[in-house]
Order: C-alpha cells, then sequence, then structure tokens
C-alpha cells in the first residue's frame, strides 16, 4: 500500500509522514524530492531553477520507483508530497492506481493563515524557500478545492496523533503504541 500525503507545504506532511512511520510495522517513507535533488546534482546545472515537479524525467523516476517498491514491499510506503498540478497528479498517482496499486491519497488541509502561521514557526528549516512555500499556498488550495477528490483531512485544530490515527483507520492498518 501506498499512503500519499498531500498538501500545502506548512500542512504537516513530513512530521505526520515520520510519525506514521514510527507507528506502524512494516513501513518506511518515501520522499520524491530525493529525485529531484538527483537530477539537479547530476545535470550540470540544467535544471537549477524552478520546479523540479516541472521535469518529466522527476515525475517518470518517482511513478517507476514507486510502482516497483509496491510490488516488491509488502509493507506500507509513505510518500509526504505536495503534487497540485493535475496533469503530474495523473502521471504519478493516477498511474499507480491504473496499473492496480493501492493507493490511499489523502490532502493534508488547512486554512491560508495557518498554513502561514505554521511556515512562520518553521522558517528556519526552509532553507531559502520561504517565498516559494508562501506563494503557491494558493495554488495549492485552489487545486484542493475544485480538482481532487480524495478525502481531506482538516488539520486547522488537530494534534499530529490524531492526524495519524485518522489515516491510519481511514486505511484500515493498526498502529503501535507509543
Amino acid at each position: 500500500m501506498v499512503i500519499w500525503l498531500n498538501g500545502a507545504f506548512g500542512a504537516g506532511k513530513t512530521t505526520v509522514a515520520h510519525e506514521l512511520n514510527h507507528r506502524l510495522h512494516n513501513s518506511f517513507v518515501y520522499d520524491p524530492e530525493n529525485a529531484g535533488d538527483f537530477i539537479r546534482q547530476n545535470t550540470n546545472g540544467l535544471f537549477s531553477d524552478g520546479d523540479f515537479q516541472d521535469i518529466p524525467l522527476w515525475r517518470e523516476i518517482n511513478y517507476k520507483i514507486l510502482r516497483m517498491i509496491a510490488e516488491k514491499y509488502n509493507g506500507v510506503v509513505i510518500v509526504p508530497m505536495t503534487l497540485v498540478n493535475p496533469m503530474y497528479y495523473n502521471e504519478i498517482i493516477g498511474k499507480l492506481i491504473t496499473d492496480g496499486i493501492e493507493v490511499k491519497h489523502y490532502i493534508l488541509y488547512a486554512k491560508k493563515d495557518v498554513i502561514k502561521h505554521r511556515l512562520k514557526k518553521r522558517s528556519f528549516q526552509l532553507a531559502g524557500n520561504e517565498d516559494f512555500a508562501l506563494s503557491a499556498i494558493d495554488r495549492c488550495i485552489d487545486f484542493f478545492d475544485n480538482h481532487v477528490q480524495e478525502i481531506k483531512i482538516d488539520t486547522d485544530n488537530m494534534t499530529v496523533d490524531a492526524v495519524v490515527e485518522k489515516i491510519a483507520g481511514l486505511s484500515g492498518l493498526h498502529l503501535s503504541p507509543y
């Protein structure tokens, strides 16, 4: 099973992913950003600007790796990644579903002011990406409101543990105690 945690930057995807991984037996976190970093580091500056999701190879690599893992790994793969372009969504998540891979796609949803507050609290971790994260909020909210039908989990007033428990329950997974 692949659990894809989508949401705006600041919605809590990475935090929830690592806590979910910690509480699940036989799971791991797969980070699609690593493929973007690899492409950028190994193409002599050809893709140094912009969003690496715009690189077709990034989408293809992540789709193929996730498909391979899902076919060979008998556990849960947790993917914390903002994905808000409908075409890109179809090229990765849509193709995995079409291939018969069980994908649970959850949107960690939060209001704009909550996202801004969370981003400001962790701005030291963004390492120069504050403007990108802030500028993407409206695009993310629009996608989650108008283009995708998966389950939205409103994280505005939820603890990380409550979000993890909700995802596990919706996915039919048993969490280990702390």
